[in-house]
């Protein structure tokens, strides 16, 4: 193990936790990342409810079909990260950085992004119904086919494509 690699304890045993970390499929629920350098990891189908990745450097890890309902990602960095069809029910993102990201068809419904930054983030047929987006910078991010919250929406920046 490297010395920048640390061991998580899941409900499937320990797994190693680093950069470009292969933890796909992984059951990490509950688990304590918080302020963890996770860049390019694989963590495409894993289960993370409740998992504490506040502050953690998430940058181009790869999320797609993950399961995050109910984690805390307050302040995470997640730039360039795929966070397509990803379960983000009830996550808190408030002033995370997901500067583009690819969201597609992922599901924030309840989520918080109070402060996140998504410019030219991909929210297409993403479903953002009760989520909380004040304050939030959407400049250029791609908002076609998705829910959005009913009534008024607080952003900063001009969505490139609001829906209909």
């Amino acid at each position: 193990m490297s010395k920048e690699q640390k061991t998580a304890r899941g409900e499937a045993g320990r797994f190693q936790i680093g950069p470009g970390a292969r933890l796909e499929g992984a059951d990490l629920r509950g688990v304590n990342l918080r302020a963890e350098c996770l860049f390019g990891s694989d963590l495409r189908g894993s289960l993370l409810d409740d998992a504490d990745l506040s502050i953690a450097s998430l940058a181009a890890c790869d999320f797609q079909g993950a399961v995050l309902d109910g984690a805390n990602m307050r302040g995470a960095d997640l730039r360039g990260a795929n966070l397509r069809c990803t379960d983000l029910q009830r996550v808190d993102l408030d002033g995370a950085d997901l500067d583009g990201a690819d969201l597609r068809a992922a599901d924030l419904r309840g989520a918080t992004l109070v402060g996140a930054t998504l410019r030219g983030c991909n929210l297409s047929a993403a479903n953002l119904t009760d989520a909380t987006l004040d304050g939030a910078d959407l400049t250029g991010a791609d908002l076609s086919g998705a829910r959005l919250p009913p009534g008024r929406l607080t952003f900063k920046g001009e969505p490139a494509h609001k829906k209909e």
